[in-house]
């Protein structure tokens, strides 16, 4: 479904409207794509060099958090060199068996795109290493002591991975690839030109104020900048004209409770719960979770990355806490002396 849907014509009847908006928005070509600047670079060099030389790009790992790209570069890749893609995903790829299927389907050139590769299992990485390396396959046949094993040509291909864990790639895989290069997060610039572009292609009307205001709220991430443009439409078709201007971008963002810095509901229940339950902590990790009725995953994974980028938590050894900044945007009173800032008690006490 998904390699169906990089091509809008052949969208089927059923594909959610958002799904086929998003998929809409993706730019074809390196040209287009905004952002990532030194990363356009070392892909407009590699590029065009396996063009001049009639070859397969080489292998590629993108690596960053989630929505800023990394499948949309893949899609790139397959443009920029005028091939197919193939996609899929790690946990997707059980047995040595699901990769061989995969591999036997492709034709010179073409790309193979593994999302959450750093999942794969330690038997499909055994068959993946010759075909990044050798491009051949082995195939064992029978079992004990009549097996066997044959080896099979594959064509030369391009395998672009992406991750959200680059510590969870072994070592071995990780130097297969022939470039390995981290998405930053984008800058408020960048994002205004995402989100006005992506404007432009829904055929709504905006100002600069209200996509600046929409970036300047995306937390660095153009698939938030996008999602956030998607619900100020509604509100301004809805409650407005249509027209998306400054002041309907900050009531459309409020309403959907994002704030002036891009927190939502559950990172301000997060940072209310350290600083007027728990005095600005520290507090340990599960019962700060326990406190917003969240898995710890969750706010490990989701919510607390964004608030340590903007200076709103710590990470220290006795547990999560408050930065006076944090106190400062919920309009608390930053406490003269906090819990985390109490010496340890002494050997005597």
């Amino acid at each position: 479904m998904r390699e169906e849907l990089l091509d809008p014509e052949a969208w089927p009847a059923e594909v959610d409207v958002e799904v086929a908006d998003e998929l809409g928005l993706r730019p074809r070509a390196l040209d287009d794509f905004v952002g990532q600047a030194e990363l356009k670079d070392h892909l407009t060099i590699i590029l065009e060099a396996a063009r001049r030389r009639g070859q397969a790009a080489d292998h590629l790992l993108f690596a960053g958090p989630p929505g800023l790209g990394k499948t949309t570069l893949a899609g790139i890749v397959a443009a920029e060199m005028d091939v197919r893609m193939h996609v899929t995903s790690g946990p997707a790829l059980d047995r040595a068996g699901d990769l061989a299927s995969i591999l036997s389907q492709l034709d010179e050139g073409d790309v193979l795109f593994i999302d959450e590769i750093h999942r794969l299992s330690r038997a499909v990485e055994e068959v993946l290493y010759p075909a990044m390396e050798d491009f051949q396959l082995d195939i064992v046949l029978g079992k004990g002591p009549a097996a066997r094993s044959i080896r099979l040509d594959v064509p030369r291909f391009t395998l672009v991975g992406a991750t959200t864990r680059t510590g969870l790639i072994t070592g071995p895989l990780r130097d297969r690839f022939g470039l390995v290069a981290r998405l930053d997060f984008y800058e408020k610039a960048d994002l205004q030109s995402i989100v006005t572009r992506a404007a432009g292609i829904f055929g709504i009307a905006i100002d600069a104020p209200a996509a600046g205001e929409i970036a300047g709220r995306s937390r660095g991430t153009p698939r938030i900048a996008n999602r956030l443009l998607r619900r100020v439409r509604d509100f301004a078709e809805v409650r407005g004209n249509g027209a998306i201007d400054l002041v309907a971008a900050q009531q459309g963002l409020s309403l959907f409770g994002v704030d002036d810095l891009g927190l939502d509901k559950l990172d301000r229940a997060l940072l209310k719960a350290l600083c007027e339950r728990f005095g600005g902590g520290p507090v340990g990790l599960s019962t700060l979770a326990i406190s917003v009725s969240e898995p710890a995953e969750t706010v490990e994974d989701v919510a607390e990355p964004f608030l340590i980028q903007q200076g709103l938590l710590m990470r220290t050894p006795r547990g999560r806490v408050a930065t006076p900044t944090a106190w400062q945007h919920l309009g608390l009173a930053v406490p003269a002396t906090r819990q985390g800032d109490e010496p340890p008690p002494g050997l005597f006490g």
